[in-house]
């Protein structure tokens, strides 16, 4: 449970203000909802696939206390009549609900651009909205363009041709393009969040910008840049400080904890505290010249190979890197809760539990 702290005073929403979560059995989602209880708000409404196990919405009704509301409706995005339904009343609009795993285009596009821009629609539809807070990622940005240990930040570029990188990173980059337009053409007072590698138990992989092992042994590619990571806790205190905070409409949040640990430093403490296996690095240059050889033969062999590497995927994940939290910290008053150390301890234990 988050720890319990003052309601902040903003514009956005007041305790007795209805909140709706999308995506609250989710993984950031739950401790979304966590993080509004603790603060204080009485009325929360939570969107649930149909599909949601009654184990899992049963937990979530527990989360309220006496004297809060928190409805749990089931609903599918792509209905405009279920959206206007869970979007009637409510003043701030925290979407996280995603389509991940979505193999094709086309349905990742459905499952996080259509739904988005439903849910958009159905705000206007009551006039009462007051921030509508979209989840992105990390995975939108280029970084091709940028020298070698620059700062990746709010206003570096974002993918020109994400069709190009997988379905996720275009899913993404255009619901954030859909979103922008809403708030450009129609008014609706937006903010974006990309947060980097959210880890913490629930998520217990270790991410694709330490290593790989899709070669049959793991291939440490990191090497000693800084990773990216937000524990989830920590992710979720940022998406309702950016949900609250007065005076930030139509702006873009990185998110990312202090104190970043490098790719062959959490490699290390992984090993130290999960479990040890033979690692085998792979130099930046050599990392460079793969991906640039299997996107080669994945053009010439016209898609018999699918690419899955490229170069537009190491220049996001590989590239040396430095990365900030401070727009979050001075725009959004956001400050790291769960230290870095105490976020990787509890991180481990629960891959420790995963593997038992």
């Amino acid at each position: 449970m988050a720890e319990e702290t003052k309601i902040e005073q903003g514009p956005t929403a007041k305790p007795q203000d209805w909140i709706l979560v999308t995506g609250a059995t989710g993984f950031i989602g739950r401790r979304v909802v966590e993080n509004l209880l603790a603060r204080g708000f009485r009325n929360i409404r939570c969107l649930v696939r149909p599909t949601s196990s009654a184990h899992t919405v049963d937990g979530l009704m527990r989360l309220a206390r006496a004297g809060q509301r928190l409805d749990v409706i089931q609903g599918n995005l792509l209905s405009p009549d279920d959206c206007a339904a869970v979007t009637r009343g409510v003043v701030l609009v925290l979407h996280l609900a995603a389509a991940r795993g979505e193999k094709s285009i086309p349905m990742a596009y459905m499952n996080s651009v259509l739904t988005t821009r439903n849910l958009m629609e159905a705000t206007l539809r009551h006039g009462c909205l007051r921030r509508f807070v979209s989840v992105s990622s990390f995975v939108v940005y280029t970084n091709s363009n940028k020298r070698q240990r620059d700062w990746l930040d709010e206003t570096c570029p974002v993918e020109q041709h994400p069709e190009l990188r997988d379905s996720y990173c275009f899913a993404k980059v255009k619901q954030d393009e859909m979103v922008t337009e809403y708030g450009n053409k129609f008014g609706v007072p937006y903010v974006i969040m990309r947060p980097g590698f959210v880890y913490g138990p629930g998520n217990e992989g270790l991410t694709g910008r330490v290593g790989i092992t899709t070669f049959g042994p793991f291939l440490h590619l990191g090497g000693g840049n800084p990773i990216p990571v937000t524990y989830v806790d920590n992710c979720a205190d940022a998406i309702v400080a950016a949900g609250l905070a007065p005076g930030v409409e139509q702006e873009v949040f990185n998110v990312v904890d202090d104190d970043l640990p490098s790719s062959r430093k959490l490699l290390r403490l992984y090993k130290q505290n999960v479990k040890k296996f033979n690692s085998y690095y792979v130099p930046h240059f050599v990392s460079y010249a793969m991906c640039y050889l299997w996107e080669w033969y994945s053009q010439w062999s016209e898609g018999q190979l699918p690419p899955a590497f490229s170069r537009k995927l190491w220049h996001n994940s590989w590239k040396k890197t430095k990365y900030t939290n401070q727009k979050l910290k001075s725009r959004a008053g956001w400050v790291q809760r769960v230290s870095t150390e105490e976020g990787l301890r509890r991180y481990f234990e629960a891959c420790r539990n995963r593997l038992a």
